[in-house]
């Protein structure tokens, strides 16, 4: 693939650099279209390119030896993942599984690993991600630690409006998380979540439809309930 081509996706890593910026470097660059529920990653696969989502919807899912499905994250698009098996070489610890239709863009780890080396700004740009990567993983524990799980579903569904400009009174979240999404990345069980859910529902906080979820009280999702 030409360095015009990938900069033509609008990718936001890629934001600001010229197709000279990529030197001699050879983009060995794929796009691949996905089916609903579809694989991507395995977990434990021994697979180390890197992608970016295009369009769709991917889940970081963990499996347990039971075969039960916890998911970690939802991947927003424009993002990329896969790139921690690039570096250090070791299997996959997630899989990552298309929840719709989805298009993603696959490099390998050769091309991964020249850019990273050889263009300071993305090299920058990987460094600052990861080490936000790290802050949030150690809030997160925190909440988990020190926070009920209704608690936590406020949080999460705080951050998520306002990651999406949401946060305002009958703003409408399309495509929302499902209940087994929320509780993989806040530590609880969807029984649980559900629960919290409902409890929001009852107090007019929030209404929640299919794949929806509409804010009707800002201020109310803040406050710090035990």
């Amino acid at each position: 693939m030409t360095p015009e081509k990938l900069l033509g996706y609008n990718l936001p890593l890629f934001a600001g650099m010229k197709p000279a910026d990529f030197g001699t470097i050879t983009l060995d660059i794929s796009e691949q279209h996905l089916a609903p529920s579809q694989t991507i990653i395995d977990q434990d696969d021994a697979s180390y390119d890197i992608y970016f989502l295009l369009s769709g919807a991917l889940l970081a899912v963990f499996w347990t030896p039971q075969g039960r499905e916890i998911v970690f994250s939802r991947f927003p698009v424009g993002s990329y993942f896969g790139e921690l098996a690039a570096f250090d070489g070791i299997p996959r610890s997630l899989a990552v599984v298309a929840k719709t239709e989805a298009t993603v863009l696959t490099m390998t780890r050769s091309s991964f690993l020249q850019l990273f080396n050889e263009v300071p700004l993305l090299r920058d740009r990987m460094t600052k991600n990861l080490v936000d990567r790290i802050r949030t993983l150690t809030e997160r524990n925190m909440e988990m630690t020190t926070l009920s799980v209704d608690q936590r579903v406020r949080k999460y569904l705080l951050r998520l409006a306002a990651e999406e400009a949401k946060l305002f009174k009958g703003a409408v979240i399309e495509h929302a998380p499902t209940h087994a999404e929320i509780a993989g990345s806040v530590g609880a069980n969807r029984e649980m979540v559900s629960r919290a859910i409902s409890k929001l529902v009852k107090g007019g906080v929030i209404r929640s439809a299919r794949q929806k979820i509409e804010i009707l009280d800002p201020a109310a999702l803040s406050e710090d309930h035990a």
